[in-house]
């Protein structure tokens, strides 16, 4: 405790002298006298030995705390694996998510439709970087694929988003086989910077390519998903986009966790524990690392279709870095390899910065601090996935000749 005090008031007189210039000097060109803002550094020397006393007594504490985690992950784990207390929450979870359009208005709606977006694109990433291990920086551009398809084939030849919405999905897994195959021998951050190579290119085709993909100007008019020829207005409209999206939802959770469960998704944890004895185990790391790579823009492919019949207009400028980059935050920050964990990172980076519009010059400040507390304090993300144990006991000589 008292080497801690001590540390905290060494940075505060630290952090004190590196601002004095900044924070106690002030030139008054009206009257061209220095002022010199004593009370200023006081403040500065109080709130950086608090700031700084708090952290460490937050890292003790979590030093501390680190074997009744353990046990509580053990009793989470338990409460995870009871299968009636997981029914009784999805059950209320989709309850929820049915009645909401008809409880909040149509702008809560859209929100919601762009945050259940990000759930399905945050899955599918998942696959390759939470279960596979294979950092992707270029997933946006299966998302464009997927966007793109439907708004050509619409555009072009009037086709319908119900024909289109598995097209979307095949292109993305077709894409995703491409840029699979010639990085199967890489790995961290080489793989990281092909990955992102591959989603600039896409970008950069679909800004110059202007006789087939219309340039940075866009595609406008696209069809809003139809309902046995209904003409319905914009209220309606978003409200089937919204159940579309909850059904989508629900599907992607339902297979990926049968994809999780199943053989490939052991070997896909396989791969990302330990590639050379994944390899030395006898499982095709070729096979492994382009069906992590197809599945995962399968998502990304289907969703960027009903994200361009929800927006009716695509560019360019939609599928930049920096929503690969939020999407990988969504991944890591809910939990690398946790469904539930991606799901409630989805709903925390989309929908919270825009409940905070109110405090607009200092929600970014707020979000960025709380990333780096989070990835300080609790690396595993929001819900670590609990891993599938297996014990093997011993029967007793009694159950034996019982």
């Amino acid at each position: 405790m008292m080497k801690d005090f001590k540390q905290s008031i060494l940075v505060s007189i630290w952090f004190v002298f590196l601002t004095f210039p900044l924070m106690a000097v002030r030139v008054n060109t009206t009257e061209q006298v220095v002022e010199w803002r004593w009370m200023s550094m006081v403040w500065v020397a109080i709130a950086t030995f608090s700031l700084s006393y708090a952290w460490r007594y937050l890292l003790a504490r979590k030093q501390a705390k680190k074997n009744e985690e353990d046990i509580s992950h053990g009793k989470l784990q338990l409460l995870m694996e009871d299968m009636g207390f997981r029914y009784k929450a999805m059950g209320l979870l989709l309850l929820l998510a049915l009645i909401f359009p008809l409880v909040f208005d149509t702008y809560q709606n859209t929100i919601m439709i762009s945050a259940l977006i990000y759930v399905v694109l945050g899955l599918g990433l998942n696959i390759s970087v939470g279960l596979a291990g294979l950092l992707d920086l270029g997933y946006v551009a299966f998302f464009a694929v997927g966007a793109y398809s439907y708004a050509l084939l619409n555009h072009h030849f009037g086709i319908g988003f119900w024909s289109i919405l598995p097209v979307g999905g095949i292109f993305g897994c077709l894409f995703g086989v491409i840029l699979g195959f010639p990085i199967l021998r890489l790995r961290g951050d080489y793989l990281a910077i092909v990955t992102l190579g591959f989603g600039m290119i896409i970008k950069v085709v679909l800004e110059n390519w202007s006789d087939f993909t219309f340039g940075p100007s866009g595609i406008a008019n696209i069809d809003k998903p139809g309902l046995f020829g209904m003409d319905m207005n914009i209220d309606s409209s978003t409200t089937y986009i919204y159940y579309i999206m909850i059904a989508l939802v629900v599907f992607t959770i339902l297979i990926t966790n049968r994809l999780k469960n199943s053989r490939i998704g052991r070997a896909w944890i396989a791969l990302r524990e330990d590639e050379i004895a994944c390899v030395a185990m006898g499982i095709d790391m070729a096979r492994t690392k382009l069906s992590a790579y197809a599945l995962g823009a399968f998502w990304a492919g289907m969703v960027g279709v009903l994200f361009a019949a929800k927006t009716t207009f695509i560019n360019p400028a939609s599928f930049t870095f920096m929503e690969s980059a939020i999407i990988l935050s969504i991944v890591v920050l809910g939990g690398m390899g946790s469904i539930l964990g991606v799901i409630l990172g989805a709903f925390i980076l989309i929908l919270l910065p825009e409940y905070l519009r109110a405090f607009s010059e200092y929600r970014m400040l707020a979000f960025g601090a709380a990333m780096v507390l989070m990835m300080i304090f609790r690396p595993q993300g929001i819900i670590s996935n609990i891993r599938t144990k297996y014990e093997y006991k011993k029967l007793t000589e009694e159950t034996e000749h019982g």
